[in-house]
């Protein structure tokens, strides 16, 4: 752009200044608006302030205008870098200030919560709830590493690895102290894995089914009965505690089912009762005198 709206020349005819009275002739003048007046009078008077440096834009600079706004042609730099921007795009911003077109992008762009730098068009980066990252700034808390594209864990404002949040976080394993990441169970308030919660014989997971507890051993229902439970000296069966019977009458090493545990003759139940032993039998009270 250019002063458009004056002309600049020398006067050879006779004229007086417009402004001061000054005679014109064989002297610079500005003609402006049909008047003529010395260089002095145009700064003073008519000359347009510089948007950036505030100054008059005399007669002897070059001007450019944009929006009804005049800069130098040396005051039409970028903000931000200085570059200037005569024959160069550019973007009117706040205060009137001119931006180039790298500068705009960069400060438009969104801000890294690591770094706090641009993310700028082509950065690869990783975006969790409104927030974005550099990938290479998106790092665990714990222990640093970056994160990137990989999983994490949110607690709060920090983020940890899948490693890091195992070890700080996680239930560790009663039986083999390793974290617990996912499922799992819960047995006498302690955590397990599910394939750690296992029959000590036959090596099934019992989560979710019948079983006894032995001395911080486990067994199913079917290996309780085979390899641990006593028979009884009764029925000859297993006394598992389950079912009919969970009473357990226990005499000289030798077990019995509440219901297995009666008089050898006469039948009658003894258990919370007298008895009598004879010849390695039980007898009530009664039935021995009968004999």
């Amino acid at each position: 752009a250019g002063p458009g709206s004056y002309t600049v020349g020398t006067m050879s005819e006779r004229f007086d200044c417009h402004y001061c009275r000054d005679p014109l002739q064989g002297k610079k003048y500005v003609q402006k608006e049909g008047r003529h007046c010395c260089v002095k009078c145009f700064e003073k008077f008519c000359a347009n302030t510089c948007t950036e440096c505030k100054k008059p834009i005399g007669a002897d600079s070059k001007e450019l205008h944009f929006k009804n706004r005049y800069w130098h042609d040396n005051c039409f730099r970028c903000f931000k870098c200085y570059t200037s921007l005569v024959n160069e795009p550019f973007m009117l911003r706040e205060n009137n200030k001119v931006w180039c077109s790298n500068c705009t992008a960069t400060e438009d762009a969104p801000r890294c919560k690591g770094c706090f730098k641009p993310i700028i068009a082509g950065d690869q980066n990783v975006e969790y709830k409104k927030m974005v990252w550099h990938k290479d700034c998106f790092t665990c808390s714990q222990c640093k590493q970056v994160i990137g594209s990989g999983s994490f864990f949110p607690k709060g404002d920090d983020f940890y690895c899948v490693s890091c949040h195992e070890h700080k976080f996680a239930k560790t394993c009663a039986k083999c102290k390793n974290p617990i990441t996912s499922g799992g169970l819960t047995y006498q308030e302690q955590p397990w894995h599910s394939e750690c919660f296992i029959c000590s014989n036959c090596k099934k997971q019992l989560g979710g089914k019948r079983f006894t507890a032995v001395e911080d051993q486990f067994y199913c229902v079917e290996c309780y009965k085979d390899c641990v439970a006593k028979k009884c000296a009764g029925c000859k069966n297993p006394i598992t505690g389950f079912g009919r019977g969970t009473s357990v009458v226990n005499y000289e090493d030798e077990s019995w089912h509440d219901y297995c545990f009666k008089c050898t003759k006469c039948a009658r139940g003894l258990a919370n009762k007298r008895f009598v032993c004879h010849n390695g039998k039980i007898y009530c009270a009664d039935c021995p005198k009968r004999l």
